[in-house]
């Protein structure tokens, strides 16, 4: 902020003073008004922008058609500057005329600007382990302020302020520094000025899940394997060191961004075995293996045999029961036995 000469006191005596040393106004949304006081004694008045006149009396001098008179009375002589401008800063003076001696008395117009970012980095892609260096730049009156912030993309939110300075060095970045940056300009004219940038890290595949499944004969069943990476990676399935091929009878593979799912419509005894999951991009690849292994379920008639051979099975030992011809003593000796055939059936299924 310019210093300035505070001489309202020495004018008093001789009738003339500016109703004000320092004036701020913000550039193109503002105009200056600049009065001068004067009493009887004055005889000729005039403002002057440095060594330029702008007015002298009801006369104007300069070709600025921003600059109007407004008041030229026995007290006051004013001007005003509409719409100021930056080039418009500066010292401005009151020169009067007394029966004795000229005088002037002194006012320093101010402009602040708002802040505007004039230059900011591109959005960019970068392998990780690499350096990088983003920027921005800005303007205002008073100089602005520049910070950066990193977005987090996991969390949507700032993370905190990574510089205060118009320029960003990151070195050796790390997949979890991409994201957004975000650059911010203030100098308290105006509300803070923000633009971001993207960074995207490259970095080459790893699988984070690849797990086995044991699936029946004639049951449907799938193998999965996600990989992070970027670029996203690219799926590829084997068995036996032979690529699956999409379109064969009865397998279908699915591959999305970050997943592949090998799908089997129909398991036979030949589709169970190991299978290996490949993910690629252009800064790497990765494997896994994965087992398709053979999963028994107990079928409906071998839960029926198990029962009928529980109950037809003869009780031997203290308690047994002696068999009859009609049945009728086997059967009522036999009913307390229900309770834990009900529970065998309950413990199978």
């Amino acid at each position: 902020m310019p210093i300035v000469e505070h001489q309202q006191q020495m004018f008093l005596e001789v009738g003339v003073k500016v109703k004000q040393d320092l004036c701020y106004l913000r550039n193109g949304l503002e105009s200056a008004t600049l009065a001068c006081t004067i009493d009887n004694r004055v005889t000729r008045v005039a403002w002057l922008n440095r060594s330029t006149i702008l007015y002298a009396g009801n006369d104007k001098w300069c070709l600025d058609p921003r600059v109007v008179l407004l008041s030229n009375t026995q007290t006051q002589y004013s001007i005003e500057i509409q719409n100021v401008d930056v080039y418009d800063e500066g010292p401005y003076t009151c020169s009067v005329q007394t029966d004795n001696h000229p005088k002037t008395s002194r006012v320093h117009l101010i402009v602040q600007v708002s802040p505007k970012i004039v230059e900011i980095s591109s959005d960019i892609s970068i392998n990780e382990g690499n350096n990088i260096s983003l920027t921005c730049i800005a303007t205002g009156r008073p100089e602005p302020t520049v910070t950066w912030r990193h977005i987090s993309p996991k969390e949507g939110q700032a993370v905190g302020f990574v510089s205060e300075d118009e320029y960003l060095e990151i070195q050796g970045i790390t997949r979890e520094q991409s994201g957004d940056y975000e650059c911010s300009a203030s100098n308290d004219v105006a509300a803070p000025v923000v633009r971001r940038v993207k960074v995207t890290v490259n970095y080459p595949p790893y699988i984070s899940e690849a797990k086995g499944t044991g699936v029946p004969v004639g049951q449907k069943g799938t193998l999965q394997c996600e990989a992070s990476a970027v670029p996203s990676a690219e799926f590829q399935w084997y068995k036996d060191d032979k690529r699956l091929v999409e379109g064969k009878k009865g397998v279908k593979v699915e591959n999305r961004p970050f997943l592949s799912k090998l799908i089997f419509f129909n398991v036979s005894e030949h589709d169970y075995g190991n299978y290996t999951c490949v993910a690629s991009n252009k800064l790497g690849h990765t494997n896994a293996s994965i087992m398709l292994f053979e999963l028994n379920e107990p079928t409906s008639s071998t839960l029926l045999q198990e029962v009928k051979t529980t109950t037809l099975t003869p009780w031997k030992g203290p308690g047994a029961v002696s068999e009859v011809n009609n049945g009728t003593s086997r059967r009522a000796g036999c009913i307390w036995l229900l309770p834990l055939l009900v529970l065998h059936l309950l413990l199978k299924f």
